[in-house]
């Protein structure tokens, strides 16, 4: 979460934000906010079975509230992962797609996986700092508009994962493995 230039990185991604967010105005639930907390329940995309809330068993960490059965999560132009918060079981393999066209980027947090479970990031990189790392040297690790990044989730547990650059704009996400 550091930046040799908070003050410039933050700035432009809230005038990223603000611009993604006017164009889409009233069309969505703002960033780091659940679209399944009331109205038709999401962006009317369909998928392949109906996505299923399970409640909540607290204890993880600030990512309470529903918990969504589902194999894919999709990265959006309004700067979010949707849904935000899935469960899956283990071995389940994850595709985080982008179907907008702004890049993200799909990076666990090292303190936000199981003990023991392998450490996971869009580029390949072995932890968070490299991805860091490489995102700021030439964007390596960002997932294009149209492209998908895949994790197999072998270990029982809460993860965490964020977006690098939409980071501030509220752009994480939970996978449950049960």
């Amino acid at each position: 979460m550091t930046s040799s230039d908070p003050t410039r990185r933050r700035i432009l991604r809230l005038t990223g934000a603000a611009l993604a967010g006017g164009a889409v105005a009233g069309c969505s639930a703002a960033p780091g906010e659940s679209s399944d907390a009331g109205g038709d329940g999401g962006d009317g995309s369909a998928d392949e079975a109906t996505p299923t809330p399970t409640a909540d068993s607290g204890g993880d960490g600030g990512s309470g509230g529903e918990w969504t059965q589902a194999s894919t999560v999709e990265m959006t132009d309004q700067l979010a992962y949707e849904p935000k918060r899935i469960q899956v079981s283990a071995g389940t393999t994850v595709t985080f797609e982008n179907t907008g066209n702004i890049g993200h980027t799909v990076t666990a947090y090292e303190d936000g996986i199981p003990d023991g479970a392998t450490y996971f990031a869009s580029g390949g990189f072995e932890s968070q700092s490299a991805a860091s790392d490489g995102y700021s040297n030439g964007q390596e690790g960002n997932v294009p508009g149209g492209e998908s990044y895949e994790h197999t989730f072998e270990t029982t547990g809460t993860y965490e994962y964020y977006c690098i650059p939409h980071e501030l704009n509220g752009m994480v996400g939970y996978v449950k493995v049960v």
